[in-house]
Order: C-alpha cells, then sequence, then structure tokens
C-alpha cells in the first residue's frame, strides 16, 4: 500500500540547496530538550544569561555615545524618534537574531550555513568584525584601566596644571588648554600631532593594553561557565555607580538646568535624513545587532525559553540604561558649564572693577554693583553683555553656558576630559574618580566579552578540533589580538582607535543584517521561520513580525547602508587631531593610505558573504560533475524522489501556509508524535558516498 506522491517540483531547490547539510534524526522527548546537544555547555540560571546579554549591549556607547546624539538632535525628539525606530526595526531584528541561536544552537556561522550553505559567510562576516571591535575596544579598556590607577593618588594628577622646571612657570600647552586635556593628551596618549607621525610606543599603555587583555583571556578561558560568573558584577556594577552619581549629581548647582537643556524638544530635527541616519545608526549598535554575540549566547539556551519575552525585555533595559546615563551625563555636564560661566563671568567683572578703580566709563556697569560677584546671575551678565558692543575690550567675553554644554561631549572627550574634570571639583575626588572608571572598566568588560563569544562560538561549533582545545583557542586569539593592537599603543594609535571605531564596523555590519534578514525572510521563509518559534515557544509570534522582517527591516537597512556610503563618497573622511604647539584640537583629512586602509578594512570585513556564495556554487558544479562522471547523477535524483514521495515522516511535517496550501518542510525543533529534528550533517571525506546520502 503505497502512499500517494509529493509534489516535490516547489521545494526541489530547498531540498537540494539549502538543506544539503541537515538531516532528520530522532530525537528525545521535549522534557529532554536540555540534553539534546550533548557536551554544549549551557546557562546556569536564567538570570546568567539576562545578565550576559545586558552587559553585552549596554556598552559604553550608552554613556557618551546616545546624550551626545540626544543633545546634538533635538533632545526629546530624537528621544521620540529612537524609539520608533527601536520597536519597528530594533527589536524585531534582535528577536530574530535570538530566535535563530535558539532554535539552531549554533554560531553564526553555523546558524546561516544551516539555512542554506551560499550564505555561510555572513557568519565569518561576523566573526571579522566582531575581532575588528576587540582589538579597539580593548584598548578603551586599558586607558581606563590607566586612569583607574591614577585615580588611587591623593591629589589627582589631572586638577593642576605641572610646572615646567626649566621656566619654573605653568607647562605652555597646559595653560593654553586645561589639566585634564593636557593629562589626557600628553600624560596618557602622549599623543603626536598627525596621524602621519607615528612616534614610538607607549611604554605604560602597552602594559595597560597587556594588563587588559589578560582579564578578558582569564575571564573566558572556560567558556561561558567562567564569563558568566563575572557578569554577575560587570553587568550589575554600572547601575549602582550610575545611581550613586545621579543622586550625588541632583545636589549640584546646574543640575536641572543641565537636564532641560537635554530633554527641551526639538519637533522640526524630525525633517532631517542626518538625524534619522543616526537614530538607526545607534539602535543597530546599541542592540549588537550583526555581531553573532547576540546568536552564540541565544544558543546556549534551553530549546524552549522564550526568547520573545527577553528581546521586549533586553531591548527595554537597553533603552532605559541610554536614558539613565544621559540623565547623569547631563546634570554633570550642567554642573560644568555652570561652574565655567560663573568663573567667567567673575573674571569679567574683576576687569570691570580694575577699570573703575582706574576712572574707566562707568557707562559699562549701570545695573548692578561689580563688587559683589557672587550675587550676579549668568542671565543678568548676558543681558548686559548684549547691550554693548566691546570691539575696544576684547578681554570682556560672553559667558555663553549652551556654549560650555556643547564643548567635550561625545566619545573619550566625555570621559576623559570632561567628567575627570567635574571630578576633580569633587570632595573626596579620588574616591569619585575611582568608582567612574572602575564603571567603565566594568562596561568595557561585559561587552568585551560577548564581542569574543562572537568570535569563538561559531569557530568552535563549526570547526570540531577548535572546539576540542577551547582554552588553547582563547589564549591564542588573545594573544593574537594584543600583538595587533599594539598599533593602538603607539603615540599615533587614538588616531587609529577613532578610525575602526568610525569606519571598520559601521558598513560591514549593515551588510551583514542585511543579508541575515534575506535568508530569513526570502531563502528560509518568514512563514517557515515562525513556524519554527511556534513549536519552540509553544505559541505563535503576531504576524506583524512576517511583514517587518520582509519589508520594513530589509528597507531600513539598505536606506542606512546609502545613506553611510553616500556620506563616505560626498564627504571625506576626517579625524580630530591634537595640535601642541596650539593647544587645541583641529579636523584634518585622512592620508592617501590612511583612506585605503579604511577601504580594506571594510572590504575584508565585507568580502566573506560574497566569496562564501561563489564556493558554494563552485563545489556544488564540481560535486554535480563529478556524480555525471561516475555515472551516478540519474540515480541519485531518482533516489531523492523517491524519498520526497513515499517517505512516511516528510508527510507528518506538512504545514499549512497562509494561503491553505500544504508544503513540505522540515523544522528545527521536535515536532509531532515522533519527534523528529535536525541536525547538522557530518561532511563526508569522499564525495561519492556523500552523492550517495539521502540527506534525510
Amino acid at each position: 500500500m503505497e502512499k500517494p506522491s509529493l509534489d516535490c517540483n516547489e521545494d526541489q531547490a530547498w531540498l537540494g540547496e539549502a538543506r544539503s547539510e541537515a538531516q532528520l534524526a530522532t530525537a528525545p522527548s521535549p522534557d529532554e530538550d536540555e540534553a539534546d546537544d550533548g557536551d554544549r555547555p549551557a546557562w546556569d540560571s536564567k538570570i546568567q544569561y539576562v545578565l550576559a546579554q545586558v552587559g553585552f549591549s549596554v556598552g559604553l556607547g550608552n554613556v557618551w555615545r546616545f546624550p551626545y546624539l540626544c543633545h546634538q538632535n533635538g533632545g526629546g525628539a530624537f528621544m521620540l524618534l529612537y524609539v520608533f525606530l527601536l520597536l519597528i526595526v530594533g527589536v524585531p531584528l534582535f528577536f530574530m537574531e535570538l530566535a535563530a541561536g535558539q532554535s539552531i544552537r549554533q554560531g553564526s556561522i553555523g546558524v546561516w550555513k544551516h539555512i542554506s550553505p551560499k550564505l555561510a559567510g555572513i557568519g565569518y562576516s561576523s566573526c571579522m568584525v566582531c575581532f575588528y571591535v576587540a582589538l579597539y575596544y580593548n584598548v578603551i579598556i586599558a586607558w581606563s584601566l590607566f586612569y583607574m590607577g591614577n585615580s588611587f593618588r591623593y591629589t589627582l594628577p589631572w586638577e593642576h596644571c605641572p610646572i615646567d622646571v626649566t621656566t619654573n612657570d605653568t607647562v605652555r600647552e597646559c595653560a593654553g588648554s586645561s589639566p585634564t586635556s593636557y593629562f589626557w593628551f600628553r600624560k596618557a596618549l602622549n599623543i603626536t600631532n598627525s596621524i602621519e607621525e607615528t612616534g614610538e610606543f607607549n611604554g605604560i599603555m602597552t602594559g595597560c593594553l597587556l594588563a587588559a587583555w589578560s582579564i578578558v583571556s582569564l575571564a573566558m578561558i572556560k567558556g561561558i561557565k567562567s564569563s558568566a560568573k563575572v557578569m554577575y558584577f560587570s553587568s550589575v556594577f554600572p547601575y549602582v555607580v550610575l545611581f550613586i552619581f545621579l543622586i550625588r549629581g541632583l545636589m549640584l548647582d546646574g543640575a536641572m538646568e543641565g537636564i532641560t537643556y537635554m530633554f527641551y524638544p526639538k519637533l522640526e530635527i524630525w525633517g532631517s535624513v542626518q538625524v534619522w541616519r543616526q537614530a538607526a545608526t545607534q539602535v543597530f549598535f546599541a542592540l549588537g545587532l550583526g555581531y553573532g554575540s547576540v546568536i552564540a549566547y541565544s544558543s546556549y539556551n534551553p530549546v524552549h525559553n522564550n526568547c520573545h519575552r527577553d528581546a521586549l525585555m533586553v531591548s527595554c533595559i537597553n533603552f532605559m540604561t541610554s536614558v539613565l546615563a544621559s540623565l547623569v551625563v547631563f546634570v554633570v555636564l550642567g554642573f560644568r558649564a555652570k561652574n565655567i560661566a560663573l568663573r567667567c563671568v567673575a573674571k569679567n567683572l574683576g576687569l570691570l572693577n580694575l577699570m573703575a578703580s582706574h576712572g574707566s566709563n562707568q557707562r559699562w556697569w549701570p545695573r548692578f554693583n561689580v563688587t559683589d560677584t557672587s550675587s550676579v546671575s549668568i542671565a543678568d551678565y548676558r543681558q548686559w553683555y548684549s547691550n554693548y558692543s566691546f570691539t575696544e575690550y576684547p578681554n570682556i567675553t560672553d559667558c555663553n553656558f549652551e556654549e560650555e554644554m556643547n564643548k567635550g561631549v561625545e566619545g573619550t572627550g566625555l570621559a576623559f576630559i570632561a567628567f575627570t574634570e567635574v571630578m576633580a571639583l569633587f570632595p573626596a575626588s579620588p574616591f569619585w574618580s575611582t568608582l567612574f572608571f572602575l564603571m567603565l572598566l566594568n562596561l568595557g568588560l561585559s561587552t568585551m566579552f560577548g564581542t569574543m563569544q562572537g568570535i569563538l562560538t561559531p569557530l568552535m561549533d563549526n570547526f570540531s578540533v577548535l572546539g576540542r582545545h577551547r582554552t588553547l583557542l582563547t589564549v591564542s586569539s588573545c594573544a593574537l589580538g594584543f600583538v595587533i593592537g599594539l598599533l593602538f599603543t603607539q603615540r599615533s594609535g587614538n588616531y587609529f582607535v577613532t578610525m575602526f571605531d568610525d569606519y571598520s564596523a559601521t558598513l560591514p555590519l549593515v551588510i551583514v543584517v542585511i543579508f541575515e534578514t534575506i535568508s530569513v525572510s526570502w531563502v528560509y521563509g518568514t512563514d517557515r521561520f515562525l513556524d519554527d518559534i511556534e513549536v519552540m515557544l509553544k505559541w505563535r509570534p503576531p504576524v506583524v513580525y512576517k511583514y517587518l522582517w520582509k519589508y520594513v527591516c530589509l528597507l531600513a537597512m539598505v536606506g542606512l547602508l546609502a545613506a553611510s556610503l553616500l556620506r563616505m563618497v560626498f564627504k571625506r573622511p576626517t579625524y580630530t587631531a591634537w595640535n601642541q604647539t596650539t593647544a587645541s584640537e583641529m579636523t584634518l583629512e585622512y592620508p592617501g593610505w590612511a583612506l585605503a586602509m579604511i577601504v580594506m578594512l571594510i572590504a575584508f570585513a565585507s568580502l566573506p558573504v560574497p566569496i562564501g556564495y561563489i564556493h558554494s556554487i563552485l563545489k556544488n558544479r564540481r560535486v554535480s560533475g563529478s556524480t555525471l562522471q561516475d555515472g551516478g547523477g540519474h540515480e541519485t535524483h531518482r533516489e531523492l524522489y523517491t524519498k520526497c514521495s513515499s517517505t512516511e515522516q516528510l508527510d507528518s511535517h506538512r504545514v499549512l501556509g497562509l494561503d491553505g496550501d500544504a508544503h513540505p518542510r522540515t523544522v528545527f525543533l521536535p515536532v509531532g508524535n515522533e519527534h523528529y529534528r535536525l541536525l547538522p550533517q557530518q561532511e563526508e571525506e569522499d564525495e561519492e558516498e556523500e552523492q550517495q546520502d539521502t540527506g534525510f
């Protein structure tokens, strides 16, 4: 009694191509899914996993990038735009990566190779970008170690300008800038005037970088079992410090002015394409999309873990952390700006006092008594200043609170210049400085653990030899990272950190996520993917995800890629350099060799995607040619058709599509009474044996 034949024409390509490396095998019952993966490690508890995901997604960018963008692009209006893009682009893509990693239970290489061998290059691109980010991210951790070490000195070394022993006067470079700027550029980095002046290695920073890589290596030497334990401290401690700084900051004069300045909405910014690009980029990097780390972490979860709830929870925590960090940043910057503006008022009124004592025209100060500078507000001074022309008196300046708020609020300038300046004004300043840089250290390490996991997990899953030597792979990767990272510890190293931060990850990661979305939405199919998630979660996610993945997210990523490319083409890449002579920052264009280096960084990270596609096609043609040459082509196709038309197991996996038609398909997880699931097929050394295998 032969079963009626199935029509295999529709899914012929999928069976022969997208599932050529998968096989159905009898699996244990769903109650035993914890043991499905044999020796694969797993999280000890749900809290470990959540802390790991939050620790990876919440990083230094939440502290110094989001507040800057919010401040520069309309305050509250930018925040509303960010939330909108987070909901329609960030959360769906984050959920997609979580579900893919949890269902297939492999790293980024294995996940996309499992969906289609032609897409294996996506995982390799993710690993390459993770390696780029790890290289320069650990340098920032090294800087934090250096500053934390100097914070134990009773008088912080950046509180005052040093004295030049030859002239017995204040060092000119420090007098022309500020003690914090001088310490950062001259003592910490000993920076050159441009990227073209390489200079010798910075010995202290080289030692700090070695210490940073040693910490990462020791924390990850036993995989998630060791790094997860570190996460309990590194993920929670930054929140404790942020709340402490917020409470302390709200007591400072100027705190409320800083918060008002940040959140004041400017709705006109919604008409700017540049603002949309920056908001989308921040959403993209805040959640860590495309790195492979999200996939790696979720692959260690139980099969029936509610990854949809995890996606919403981690995204919400990430956003709230950005808001909390912004509050802390702007109460501190508000205090700093008001302090500088008040000192400016006192200085100018002192000059006016001096002029009055020498009989100058009294018309300059008709509204208040200059002998009592403490009673003069910034608003009164500015109103008075605007009524007169001071071309004859260039020393009398406008004390602008907003202008001071705009200085030093992005990236390293915020952490190592603006914040250090404020903490020097606090009572018990060494304590506050140690606390702040310990927070930065933990934020960096938690993100660094996730980044390294995005490299190690795919490699160990895809290459069994590496999987058997986890410790050696971890130590070797960290050693290689340190050796290449010496590029950043030379005197011009800060410029290379800026280059890597601006260009090595942005375009490649957007390309990776575009291909991830295409592979799930158009290669594997959103209906099929939602079916697998339904089996995994035991309930079906809203159908809106189907349209978000297929159209909204994909178009948004393509638009972001186009906007980034156009910006690079029409605006020549530049960097900010420190000029020792003028003791000020200046914007310079990258030289030709640096532009070539930028192009190479982007190309090396993006090339695995097309190379993997071409390699798969050539491999299939070679295998097909070998089969036809051996005369086995007809038999192979005949056997595939026989299996498709008569195998009872396939019939049990027919799933109704949205149009009501039944399509044969396989799933990632145990389904039905017989509990079949997909397992990665072992590659056969003998190609002829591989062709004779049915693939099921």
